[in-house]
């Protein structure tokens, strides 16, 4: 394997992230977002570069609540899959978290096995106060939707599983 970087993604990054997950869209493992919202987000994200600075993979960490965080949008190149790729970009995203102060990360993911190897567990309900869950309802945002489980967002998130990491 070459060497990889873990970097903040830039501008110019947005198209390659969005082919990055174009394949996953179309499997219906990722939702599909317009390029406005990458470059809305693309403070949320790091790539993975290989040496000769091809983005192989990119991931996002988006603060959800005091304490919540949100790993989004982790997809890596297929060539690259199983190469310790994804690997290094969740423990970038989660030392981001912790620089952060946020003590807990949400996903919402078909990829079970990987996120429970990095300390993932599946999530029921209940597991913000009522008080806390009343302001984070107000949201407009998608992700925060998927995670308090609300009836809106259930059509996209079926198959999805629902995990929490205490860091």
């Amino acid at each position: 394997m070459s060497q990889i970087n873990v970097r903040w993604a830039t501008t110019a990054d947005v198209p390659r992230i969005q082919q990055l997950i174009e394949p996953l869209v179309q499997e219906r493992i990722l939702l599909g977002k317009d390029r406005v919202v990458f470059y809305e987000a693309v403070q949320e994200f790091r790539v993975a570069e290989t040496s000769d600075g091809d983005v192989i993979g990119c991931g996002a960490l988006h603060v959800m609540w005091e304490d919540l965080g949100e790993v989004r949008t982790l997809a890596v190149a297929q060539p690259w899959l199983g190469t310790g790729v994804g690997h290094a970009l969740l423990n970038q995203l989660q030392d981001d978290a912790r620089a952060l102060g946020l003590i807990r990360l949400f996903c919402l993911t078909f990829e079970v096995d990987f996120f429970t190897r990095h300390g993932f567990a599946p999530i029921g309900e209940g597991i913000v106060d009522p008080d806390v869950y009343a302001e984070l309802a107000r949201s407009t945002d998608e992700g925060v939707a998927e995670f308090l489980d609300l009836a809106r967002v259930k059509p996209n998130t079926l198959g999805n599983t629902r995990m929490l990491r205490v860091l």
